[in-house]
């Protein structure tokens, strides 16, 4: 298979799902402080897709008893200037548990909870590889492997 002809078995991207306990309250964070547009699904909503560019994250109601969120990301959204876009939530009243720092893995990154306690780590690359630290050399050289 060649790196240039698509099949329908390639992967078109991926979209977290995220859950939650109230998704007009989510859906009003999400929008009003993050920006997202969203589009919503049932009466009242019990799923919603979230956009914010090529940004795609998901809403779904949680199942009762459901285990306790990870406090590890949920997400992590590359983004053109981590410094910025922080600048823009913080102005929107946010709580950002962390401001932007330059990372180990050669990433400036912030993050915030989201109403239902997610932790969304935002970051540019400090690498020149546009698609984050090392991904495109890793990414060609694992196409290369199998052409």
């Amino acid at each position: 298979m060649s790196a240039s002809a698509p099949t329908t078995h390639d992967l078109i991207r991926a979209m977290p799902v995220l859950d939650c306990t109230d998704i007009p309250r989510s859906l009003a964070f999400y929008k009003d402080k993050l920006g997202f547009a969203a589009s919503t699904f049932g009466e009242p909503p019990t799923f919603a897709i979230l956009q914010r560019g090529t940004v795609t994250l998901g809403l779904a109601i949680a199942e009762p008893g459901k285990a306790a969120i990870s406090r590890n990301w949920i997400a992590y959204i590359y983004v053109a200037d981590a410094d910025a876009l922080y600048a823009e939530f913080n102005h929107h009243g946010l709580n950002l548990t962390e401001s932007p720092i330059d990372k180990p893995y050669n990433c400036r990154d912030f993050t915030i909870d989201d109403p239902d306690g997610h932790l969304i780590a935002f970051g540019h690359t400090l690498d020149v590889d546009p698609l984050g630290p090392g991904l495109s050399d890793r990414i060609g050289r694992n196409l290369n492997e199998l052409a």
